[in-house]
């Protein structure tokens, strides 16, 4: 497989590209500043890194961008600062998908292109009836107001659900709903839910990041969990493990699904 991931020097983009390449999946890169890809995978032999502002190229390098992948993850999101929460493009994420997926439309790829999201828990998802709060939504539809990100999540994955849809000839899709990200050093278990558990404004759970990478490689690499998520927005938490069991649980191996 050839997977095309962007926002790859992100927080949680590198450690995707780690996981595919330790998959051995030849992955190509997107990147603003080869610089900050790890040591560890920049010269890697199934790395392709391609230096780009994404939203930059023009339309027919999209096209040859994607040509040839199987699978397209995207880990872009704004900066924690007041450029890029209220800077250009504001609409980075949803722009993003809404070129990659006509770019990959063009080339009328023989098989259904996987296009994996990573969006947030803070965003419900509309196809289905999710149980929030008066209260929550009043906190949403403010920051809706407020922030430009949320709104950008909300347009990405409502991109996905009405123009692709569930029965696009040239696109599969699936939207990866994190809660609140924490960075941990290894793979921990964790567990998918179609909807949140638990209020993501009110009473958030953690979604540690290289949990968030470890779910997408997997999503975009085996067919069995493919064909139980491609179409829905599930949520990712980790799994809560009793401290008496922590050691056990770490000798007894990694229970991600």
């Amino acid at each position: 497989m050839t997977i095309l991931v962007v926002g790859a020097t992100g927080a949680t983009g590198r450690l995707l590209v780690q996981q595919l390449l330790n998959r051995n999946q030849t992955v190509k890169a997107v990147v603003r500043t080869p610089e900050k890809l790890p040591q560890a995978i920049r010269n890697h032999k199934k790395l392709q890194v391609i230096q780009a502002a994404i939203l930059d190229l023009r339309d027919e390098e999209m096209v040859q961008l994607v040509g040839g992948c199987t699978a397209v993850a995207s880990c872009l999101g704004h900066n924690l600062n007041l450029k890029g929460i209220y800077g250009a493009p504001r609409l980075l994420v949803t722009e993003t998908a809404r070129r990659l997926c006509r770019a990959i439309k063009t080339n009328q790829p023989p098989q259904p292109v996987r296009y994996v999201l990573m969006n947030t828990a803070g965003n419900r998802n509309r196809d289905i009836p999710e149980q929030v709060s008066f209260q929550e939504k009043g906190v949403v539809g403010l920051l809706r107001l407020l922030l430009p990100p949320q709104r950008d999540n909300e347009k990405a994955a409502d991109y996905l659900r009405q123009e692709i849809g569930q029965n696009d000839q040239a696109i599969q899709w699936a939207a990866v709903r994190p809660d609140s990200l924490i960075d941990e050093a290894a793979v921990s278990p964790y567990e998918t839910h179609a909807s949140p558990i638990r209020s993501a404004i009110f009473d958030p759970g953690k979604t540690s990041r290289i949990n968030v990478a470890h779910f997408m490689a997997e999503l975009i690499t085996e067919d069995a969990l493919w064909q139980k998520w491609q179409g829905q927005m599930p949520v990712l938490y980790n799994t809560a493990v009793p401290p008496a069991h922590k050691a056990l649980a770490g000798s007894q191996g990694e229970g991600h699904r």
